[in-house]
This record gives structure tokens, sequence and C-alpha cells, in this order.
């Protein structure tokens, strides 16, 4: 029969022991510590994720803010456009009903430092420069004219609100 050398077996016994007890307390720590360090990424993350989703709002803030102004800002144009054709349309129907005439400035007359009209008028006494009245055809054109002018005028005003509006946003 063959001897077994116990001492050998009890080492052997031992080293396998202590091997498999540092294993199972290797694993336990770094379990602890891979769990710690899960936990603290989740963390992490849920901070950027708040982070992130603040800083959306608030750009969303900003927008409809902008957006309320620019909205206001195109209310107020639309009133100035519709003003401004309205008294265009008025002055075009005094200007065709004859209620209203348009003259120019033909000289300058001077009669001892005194302006007077050469001639006499029907209607009324004005004292300065000689005047001569307009075809109405001619002052309807005119008015037409300067009505496209009063809407490029305002339009110009409108984009240049929006350009200031979207150039000072916070």
């Amino acid at each position: 029969m063959i001897a077994v050398p116990w001492k050998f077996v009890g080492t052997l016994a031992l080293v396998l022991l202590g091997a498999a007890s540092a294993w199972q307390f290797q694993d336990w720590r770094y379990t602890a510590q891979l769990a710690e360090q899960a936990r603290s990424h989740t963390d992490t993350l849920n901070q950027l994720a708040m982070v992130g989703a603040a800083a959306q709002k608030a750009e969303q803030d900003k927008r409809l803010a902008l957006e309320q102004r620019l909205a206001a800002s195109d209310k107020n144009h639309s009133e100035k456009l519709t003003n401004a054709q309205k008294d265009q349309a008025l002055l075009r129907d005094r200007l065709a009903t004859s209620d209203l005439r348009l003259s120019v400035v033909l000289a300058q007359g001077s009669a001892g430092g005194c302006s007077v009209p050469a001639t006499a008028g029907t209607g009324g006494v004005v004292h300065g420069a000689i005047r001569a009245e307009l075809d109405p055809a001619h002052s309807q054109r005119i008015v037409a004219i300067t009505d496209e002018g009063d809407r490029g005028l305002i339009a110009l005003a409108a984009c240049q609100a929006y350009v200031r509006e979207i150039g000072t946003r916070p």
C-alpha cells in the first residue's frame, strides 16, 4: 500500500482553502466596488440629464419669449400698415370728390418784402408763393406713389425691428 503523506495533503488542503477564501474575499470586495461605481455612474448620468433638461427648458423659454415679442412686433406692423392704407384711401377719396386739391409752388413772388399772389383766387386769401392746383388724376398717381413709399417704409421698420429682436436675444 502507498503511504499517504498527510502533511502534504494537509498543506495542500490549507493552500486550496486559502486560495478559495482569497478568491471569495476578492469577489466580495470587487462586487462592492463595482456596485459603488455603477451607482456613482448612474448618479452622474442623472445629474447630467437634469442639467440638460434645465438647459433645454431655458432655451425653450427664451424661444417662446422671442416668438411673443416678434408676434407683438408683427401685430404692431400690421396695425401701422392698416392705418396707413386707411389714411391713403381717405386721401384718395377726398381727392376724387374734389374735397381736397393738391397744389405745387410755381414761383416766389415778392412785393416789398411781403409775398402777395399775382391774381386773386376764389378759394381764400393766401399770402406767399404762387401755387397751381394739380389735375385730380395726377394727384391720384402721386398719392399712389406715396402709398407705396409708406408701405415700404413700414415694411423696412418691421424688418429692422425683427433684426433688432433677433440680434438682442438674451
